[in-house]
């Protein structure tokens, strides 16, 4: 099939759609200007610090890092909030917001991203299911208890040159330690996952009802294939969209673009 038969059979697998999966994962928000981790060197070129210190993200990435050098693991942290906080979503965000409003179920989102651009982007927060957790989430790092609270008071202070935070660090209100990002990092016993499990049941709920689904992946990578993974097994149309995705074979429509050029593409025929 060439590419403008595919590009058309998407768009009519989306009118005919009650529903509509969305499954992200970091490829979504590249073309929001957000860095790509891909490889040490991408990593490196976003955090040039961590790459003179011959950081790896899974070293910084890790509960360790926390107790080992905290305002290190907070300055990295703390960089990305403050980052996510700037950053507006590209329009593709919107053509999905639209799509999916025509829709008899509307949308879900599965996305492994930690950076609330859904969020941010106007969908709702009860049909969003973020499986790694949220960067604009904290818990305490022992934990003391189960508890999870917004990130919107701490306010991050990071010397980007050293990517060292700089200012006073976010504290468990309950026991007073250091508190971190409720997000599952690299050799992590300690990541509080009943918000993510909460997410994720309702996703199995709203899925139970929709009976033409369209499954779109936006820029799921192959290292970490959660959102791949989830993205076959709910069923329904599977329309992958990745640079990459020529090797892809479970998928029923394959486009290797980014996604906000894959998405414009199909929202000009619909």
């Amino acid at each position: 099939m060439n590419h403008d038969a595919t590009l058309a059979h998407a768009a009519a697998l989306i009118e005919a759609a009650d529903g509509l999966l969305i499954c992200a994962g970091a490829g979504m928000g590249i073309d929001s200007g957000l860095p790509d981790f891909r490889g040490a060197q991408g990593f490196w070129h976003a955090y040039p610090a961590l790459g003179a210190a011959d950081m790896r993200f899974e070293a910084i990435a890790n509960p360790s890092a926390f107790r080992d050098d905290p305002e290190l693991a907070w300055g990295f942290y703390g960089h990305r909030l403050a980052l996510y906080r700037a950053t507006q979503p590209h329009v593709g965000f919107a053509i999905l917001r639209r799509w999916a409003q025509k829709m008899q179920h509307g949308s879900f989102v599965f996305t492994s991203n930690v950076d609330g651009q859904f969020q941010r982007a106007g969908f709702a927060e009860e049909q969003i299911a973020e499986c790694h957790g949220s960067l604009h989430w904290l818990q305490c790092i022992e934990p003391c208890n189960r508890a999870i609270w917004p990130a919107q008071d701490f306010i991050p202070q990071v010397d980007t040159e050293r990517c060292r935070l700089i200012g006073p660090m976010p504290a468990c209100p309950y026991c007073g330690g250091l508190a971190r990002p409720n997000v599952l990092m690299f050799d992590d016993w300690y990541w509080l996952a009943q918000r993510s499990g909460a997410q994720q049941r309702r996703l199995a709920l709203w899925r139970e009802q929709v009976e033409h689904l369209v499954v779109l992946e936006l820029g799921a990578g192959t290292r970490i294939p959660t959102v791949r993974h989830l993205a076959h097994a709910a069923g329904g149309d599977l329309m992958r969209i990745n640079p990459d995705a020529a090797h892809a074979g479970n998928a029923r429509i394959n486009l290797s673009l980014g996604a906000r050029e894959a998405l414009q593409a199909i929202d000009a025929l619909l």
